[in-house]
């Protein structure tokens, strides 16, 4: 078989396929306008349901349920939130009035459905009353929880935790509070005493100068004052003693040092220690610079040796 034949043949096959194709398509179309399908290859659309609103059954049926059983069996309210007395004591409008409520919001949500439980307590509590029913548990009532207990234990554990951490949080919020306040009359404290000391010094040495003669300061502190009158009394009766007179006298009381030794007019008019062999150094050999005696001089080593030899 050459190349050619072989590209005939699959043309021929091709064209064949395709006509087989087109004939099989059609007989499965007709098939399925008859109905003659079997279900498996090809599922059929089903036609949406009619929705039918009986009113008549609906109604029937309402009767058939309804049962006219006294309110005590039934325990059934219908009522709105009580009144937000919170918004009321603050001045404000809730937000039922202001229609503002939010779906949304869970704290909104939950707060409008606890409210609304308080309403129908309030309004079935005194019912049970004039009905004669009892309203609270009895001591011996016993009754399986809902949860376990030990779902119950780790409720309770959790909570017990998280009063424990509240309870340790205040504990050092106050401690805070204590410290910052201590702090701040220690401060004070602190203050006040060094106003009192400065004043009370003060006066002391008002007194102690012949200012003023007030012992007004004796009546805070009379120990204090006393002691302060006493010092400053021993200090204006004590005397200097010799040494310091001298000291006094040689250096001064500790004024102005510079220029001390400077010239005045009587130091200059004064010529008594005055000498003009010493200021002209005409004192002879004997006199050196400013009158004193020159002392004999040695002689020198060579000189020492020749006068040595000499004799």
């Amino acid at each position: 078989m050459n190349m050619e034949d072989f590209e005939n043949d699959n043309q021929l096959g091709v064209e064949s396929e395709e006509e087989e194709s087109d004939v099989s398509d059609g007989e499965l179309q007709e098939a399925f306008s008859k109905g003659l399908l079997k279900p498996g290859l090809n599922i059929p659309l089903q036609e949406a349901k009619k929705k039918v609103n009986n009113v008549a059954a609906l109604k029937q049926c309402l009767a058939d349920f309804r049962r006219n059983l006294p309110w005590v069996e039934r325990l059934d309210l219908t009522n709105g939130p009580v009144a937000d007395i919170v918004a009321k004591a603050d001045g404000k409008t809730s937000v039922e009035d202001r229609g503002e409520i939010n779906a949304e919001d869970d704290f909104q949500r939950e707060m409008h459905f606890y409210r609304q439980a308080q309403a129908a307590v309030l309004e079935a509590l005194p019912r049970l009353q004039m009905l004669k029913l009892p309203t609270k548990r009895p001591e011996d009532y016993f009754a399986e929880m809902a949860k376990s207990d030990q779902q119950m234990q780790k409720i309770r554990k959790k909570l017990v935790m998280k009063q424990a951490a509240m309870e340790k949080s205040e504990k050092a919020k106050k401690l805070r509070e204590q410290r910052k306040y201590g702090k701040k009359v220690q401060t004070e404290v602190l203050q006040k005493r060094q106003k009192e000391k400065k004043a009370m010094m003060t006066a002391v040495k008002k007194y102690q100068k012949g200012i003023s003669d007030k012992l007004d300061f004796l009546d805070g502190d009379k120990d204090k004052g006393k002691k302060a009158l006493d010092k400053a009394a021993a200090k204006k009766i004590h005397s200097p003693s010799a040494k310091r007179k001298y000291k006094d006298q040689r250096f001064g009381f500790g004024g102005k040092k510079r220029g001390s030794k400077w010239n005045t007019k009587e130091s200059y008019d004064d010529v008594s220690g005055f000498r003009a062999k010493v200021a002209h150094g005409k004192g002879g050999k004997k006199f050196g610079k400013g009158g004193q005696k020159i002392p004999n001089k040695r002689p020198g080593k060579n000189a020492r040796r020749k006068m040595k030899s000499r004799s």
